[in-house]
């Protein structure tokens, strides 16, 4: 979370059951103990024509080409600066014309394309992805695949589908528009998803209960309900 980037080969990760604890990635990563994982992306090949797209809690984004990874140290290297206060949740691979949406946590949400970012370089904090009200705070990045619905989950639980069309598409930095009605009821949302009707979902709580059903077992509604 603190933009440092490594990288581990898949194969030199342990596999284990469904049950199985894990391993702690320190022991497999030259990390910090106190160290917080923000996003894992499986890469094949650090190409020039395709980039790494960050996300911040803040709602700060930034975009450098894939490639600029393709060597990574042994104590890893800085792959974005972030401000004091804030920290990073999210990194996604895109294609340089792709759209965007961002989250926040109090039912907001903004769709921009990914070219009103500038491709710079790893040493740098980015840009303003959103504009945030009083204490609220980004929960999810996604990067829009066309005919997919986008899912929003709530700490209560609660989850609904909406077509991408319904949130117009605007220049970064804005506020945006209501993606859910948060309540006492749903609580406030924890995080979006592109889903294809025909995928299956995994909800899991903090306590580790695991929840699997079909994306299309939920219901496509409006952006502003529950």
């Amino acid at each position: 979370r603190d933009g440092q980037c490594h990288w581990l080969k898949g194969w030199k990760i342990p596999e284990g059951s469904r049950q199985a604890r894990g391993k702690p990635v320190v022991n497999l990563l030259n990390i910090e103990a106190e160290s917080k994982i923000a996003a894992v992306v499986p890469v094949r090949v650090f190409s020039d024509d395709r980039y790494l797209l960050f996300c911040t809690r803040k709602g700060v984004v930034k975009k450098t080409a894939l490639s600029a990874y393709g060597n990574v140290r042994t104590v890893g290297l800085n792959a974005i600066n972030i401000r004091e206060g804030d920290e990073l949740i999210d990194v996604q691979i895109t294609g340089g014309e792709d759209e965007v949406i961002l989250a926040t946590r109090k039912g907001m949400a903004i769709r921009f394309n990914e070219s009103d970012a500038r491709v710079i370089g790893r040493a740098t904090e980015g840009v303003k992805g959103i504009t945030l009200r009083a204490d609220d705070l980004v929960v999810g990045m996604v990067i829009v695949r066309p005919s997919d619905t986008l899912l929003v989950v709530t700490e209560g639980g609660m989850g609904k589908r909406t077509e991408v069309d319904a949130y117009r598409l605007q220049k970064r930095g804005g506020m945006g528009v209501i993606n859910m009605k948060v309540t006492e009821r749903t609580g406030r949302v924890v995080t979006i998803k592109s889903v294809a009707p025909d995928e299956e979902l995994m909800l899991i709580t903090k306590n580790g209960v695991v929840n699997r059903q079909r994306a299309d077992e939920i219901r496509v509604i409006g952006r502003a309900t529950q």
